[in-house]
This record gives structure tokens, C-alpha cells and sequence, in this order.
């Protein structure tokens, strides 16, 4: 068996025409939803970026034991297991979290990778002296040329040297994708993960695509928004999506050159071919732009999943009604090349339920220090903290690093040994005390803003989540599911009374880590 997974971040479901969208033509997406199965109901596990590939990697959810870090040195590994397997695994990426303090594990799991350099605020070209002026002069304020930004500055730098489309980071990664294929096409037993930053902000295109979606805004370059309340002009906002809409048909257009060789090569009889992302992006719904701070609305975590798989050739151009999620992607492509899962695993493979659920099954996701949200496909429920002003749920890691950085030594200084986990297989964890949002860092995992709260919404009435309802047995059968995905996930005691929840009860052989 051969597997192509492409990988892109922060791809709105909803911006794809063959989920209902009217924004921007998505001609090749669309065309592969013809020619594959489309999930209506998938959705994302833990967030945002690094810690929904840990999800990817593990086969289930961490954000009630982690926020953003490598994987662990006890952690199971998609690519590691196909590895062992003597399937060959690639990874051809320009996602440059992966080489941060907080990413730094999962690249060396594939058996060999390439990274393209360029994306957002990646530190790849050096400027000792950048034109600042000129920047100020190009660049709209709302957006960059803030005192101390080096991160943006950054993109400014890196954008001077990204001109023609094929220097663009997203293009060379597809590029790179087919030299794979043309390579090792006829090879068998392998896996090529295409990983493509875009269209995560900035939405930084070529004029090309832009073009296509004019706009009444006359000002300097307005393209990523900072994470909070939308305050924007019509204007503005239109600028804003259109410069998102214009990065999806880059993405779109390149995509299909993959579309191409295997239609050339007829890659469809012998190569599975998934399309997904880690998450979605809030532009100017609920009043907000970005991730992390609201609740995970259906823009942020009702995602796209799209599969073909030769064995189901015959269900091309089907939608698929299960209840699905990040952490079963794992799971799903072990069974691809006939792998079973490690027992730690609670993913679900989803080609065992292509004709549906039951309809009993709920699933959470979240952020570490966030809210918690729950669905049945049906409704979807926010959990917050009693506390929203105290300090974040405890640490369980033997990595302690954050997104940049180490932890430092004053946050280590009140760590203790835990007992093991039960997937830890054996070795226990640093339990590092979460810090008080005045030290988390402005606008990560909490609500300055005071906009959010716990809350219920009606999908099947209301699937733009604009007015919470009040329904005591929903909420208390979502509730109980969530509760039985914390005690299959070990969830510790902390986190449940972080969360306002009682614990389950624990016998000694739980407590102390033993059989």
C-alpha cells in the first residue's frame, strides 16, 4: 500500500466549495471530493498547532496533560511505527514549528524529511539593518511595525526574498511532493506526509490571485489579523477575507498539480490520498479573528477530511456521516498498511465506519488552560473553569518546553515526580504547577475580554453557534460523555477540579502508577 497525506494548516472547511463554500472558486479541492469520500462531521482533538500533530502522531488527545510541546519519550508515533514496519515514511514540510524548542521531536520520525524555509516569522533571512521606513510605508499599522515585534518584522524580512509563485513556501512543498512521487512511484510500502503551512496566516500570495478578489480597501498591506475582537471597517474585513480566500486558491491551484499526476500516473488504483488540518480561523465571525482565546466555534474545530482509498473506489463522490476526529487519523492509517494500534490508542479507524455511527459517540477537544468543548455532532458544549482568573492546569511531561523556550527554572522550581500515566508505559512525569494567566503570556488560553463563558449550542438549529440555548439533559449527557473521555484519556485529579468536575474514584494500584 502507498499513502499520501497532505497537511494543511488552518484550511476553513467552510472556505471549500465541496463543503458549501461561495467565497472562492476551489476547483481542484472540489474535484477531489468528486473523486474521494467526504467527511461532513470531522473535527479537530487538541489545539492548535503542535499539539494536534501530537494527536496525529499518538492517536489521542493530550491538551488535558500538555500544552504546546514535542512529542514524549513515551509517546507512540504514527510515522516511527510505519517505520518499524519497514514502511518507508517522508516528510516534506514547511511548517517551521516542527525546529522551535516546542516541536523539536517530530520531524526526526519520519525516515527522512525536507524542510522549506520562508513561512510566517520562521528565522530564516538575516537583516542586520531592515528598511523600516519602507516597511511602515507598505505595511498597515493594524497589523505590523508595532514596538517589538520581532516576529512580524521577521516576515517582513523573509517576504523581501519571496517574489515568483514557485519561491513561495506552499508551491515548493507540492513541488517537492512530486519529485517524491516521480521518484518512488512504482516502490510500494510507503507513506509521503505534505505538510503546507498555508493558508495560515499571514496571507501573504501572489498578485496573481489576489487579483481575482477585488476589493474596496485603498491602504498598505492588511493580512494578519492580531487574535481578538473584530473592530475592523466593512472595508477592512473584506480586505482581510479576500487576502485568506486569495491564499486558498494558491493552495487550491497547487493542489490540483497533485491531482494531476495521479491522474496521469493513475495513482488512484494503488494510493490512498487524505486531506485534512489541524484547525480552522475565526475571520470577523463572532466578532473575532484567530484562534485560541473563544470558544472552539465550528469555524475553529469542525474541520475538512476528505479520503480516497482504492479498496472504496466505488463510494468516490460519497459523504460520510461518522462523528470523527484528529486523533483518529493515527489509527486509521496503521489499518491502511494493516497495522493494529498500541494499546495506548483512542482513536477510532475511521474506515471501519464509513456507513455511520450509532449515534452515541462524543468527542472533546481543546486547548490546554482553555475551555473544554463536547459534541455529538448534534449540539456542542463549552465547559470553562470555575476560575477563569487562577493559574492553568498542571504540566505532565518529561520535554519541558514551550512553543520558543524552556521552561524556565522558576517554573520548574515547584515540579514533583508523578506516578506514571497509563500511557506513559511505566516511566513517571514532571507535574510542573500551570502558571497564572499574568504569566502564560497576553491573549494565550484565557479571555481578557470577558466575551465567553460556558455555553450550549443547537448544530442542527443554529450551525452558526449565534444564539447558546438552554437544555439541562443535553448538557448533562454531554457532560457525562466528557467525563468518560476523561477517565479513558487519565486524566489527572487537578485537571478535573480545574474543570469543576469530580474525579472518579481511584484505587491504590491507580494512584501510585501500579498494575
Amino acid at each position: 500500500m502507498k499513502l499520501v497525506f497532505v497537511l494543511f494548516d488552518t484550511l476553513n472547511r467552510l472556505a471549500l466549495g465541496a463543503y458549501g463554500g461561495r467565497e472562492v472558486a476551489t476547483p481542484n479541492f472540489d474535484r477531489f471530493a468528486r473523486r474521494a469520500m467526504t467527511f461532513d462531521n470531522h473535527y479537530v482533538g487538541s489545539l492548535p498547532c503542535m499539539p494536534a500533530r501530537r494527536d496525529m502522531h499518538t492517536g489521542r488527545l493530550n491538551f488535558m496533560h500538555r500544552s504546546w510541546g514535542p512529542l514524549e519519550p513515551f509517546d507512540n508515533s504514527l510515522p516511527a511505527i510505519l517505520n518499524k514496519a519497514n514502511v518507508y515514511t517522508h516528510l516534506i514540510t514547511d511548517h517551521f514549528h516542527y525546529f522551535e524548542d516546542g516541536g523539536a521531536t517530530y520531524h526526526n520520525r519520519y525516515r527522512t524529511w525536507d524542510l522549506v524555509r520562508g513561512q510566517e516569522f520562521d528565522p530564516w533571512k538575516a537583516m542586520v539593518d531592515p528598511p523600516l521606513e519602507r516597511f511602515a510605508q507598505d505595511y498597515s499599522d493594524l497589523h505590523y511595525n508595532k514596538p517589538g515585534e520581532r516576529n512580524r518584522l521577521q516576515h517582513q524580512i523573509n517576504r523581501s526574498f519571496i517574489r515568483d509563485e514557485d519561491e513561495f513556501p506552499g508551491p515548493q512543498c507540492i513541488t517537492k511532493g512530486l519529485e517524491f512521487l516521480e521518484c518512488n512511484r512504482d516502490a510500494d510500502n510507503w507513506m509521503l506526509q505534505i505538510e503546507c503551512f498555508d493558508p495560515h496566516e499571514p496571507f501573504h500570495v501572489p498578485e496573481k490571485y489576489r487579483k481575482a478578489l477585488p476589493t474596496d480597501y485603498d491602504g498598505p498591506i492588511l493580512d494578519w489579523p492580531r487574535y481578538g475582537p473584530c473592530t475592523n471597517t466593512s472595508e477592512e474585513i473584506a480586505e482581510i477575507r479576500a487576502n485568506y480566500n486569495a491564499l486558498v486558491a494558491m493552495c487550491d491551484h497547487h493542489f490540483g498539480r497533485l491531482l494531476d499526476y495521479f491522474d496521469a500516473h493513475d495513482l488512484w488504483k494503488d494510493t490512498c490520498l487524505v486531506l485534512s488540518t489541524d484547525h480552522g480561523f475565526l475571520l470577523s465571525e463572532h466578532e473575532w479573528w484567530g484562534k485560541n482565546i473563544p470558544p472552539y466555534f465550528e469555524e475553529l474545530s469542525h474541520i475538512p477530511l476528505i479520503m480516497h482509498h482504492p479498496a472504496h473506489a466505488d463510494r468516490a463522490g460519497t459523504r460520510i456521516d461518522a462523528l470523527t476526529q484528529t486523533p483518529d487519523l493515527m489509527p486509521t492509517m496503521l489499518d491502511i498498511f494493516g497495522l493494529e494500534a498500541p494499546p495506548e490508542t483512542r482513536g477510532q479507524p475511521i474506515l471501519d465506519r464509513l456507513d455511520g455511527d450509532d449515534g452515541e459517540r462524543v468527542i472533546a477537544f481543546g486547548m490546554h488552560g482553555g475551555p473544554v468543548g463536547v459534541t455529538d455532532g448534534h449540539h456542542t458544549y463549552f465547559r470553562y473553569p470555575p476560575d477563569r482568573d487562577g493559574p492553568a492546569p498542571a504540566e505532565y511531561t518529561l520535554m519541558p518546553t514551550h512553543l520558543k523556550s524552556l521552561f524556565s527554572v522558576e517554573e520548574l522550581a515547584d515540579a514533583t515526580l508523578h506516578p506514571p500515566l497509563d500511557f506513559t508505559k511505566g516511566a513517571p512525569v514532571l507535574r510542573v504547577p500551570g502558571l497564572v494567566p499574568a504569566k502564560r503570556g497576553p491573549g494565550l488560553y484565557s479571555d481578557p475580554f470577558g466575551r465567553f463563558g460556558t455555553s450550549l449550542y443547537d448544530l442542527t438549529n443554529d450551525p452558526g453557534q449565534s444564539t447558546p440555548v438552554v437544555d439541562p439533559a443535553v448538557v448533562a449527557r454531554l457532560e457525562d460523555g466528557l467525563r468518560g473521555i476523561l477517565k479513558e484519556h487519565d486524566t489527572t485529579d487537578d485537571f478535573y477540579a480545574w474543570l469543576g468536575l469530580t474525579a472518579p474514584a481511584r484505587s491504590f494500584a491507580d494512584k501510585t502508577g501500579g498494575e
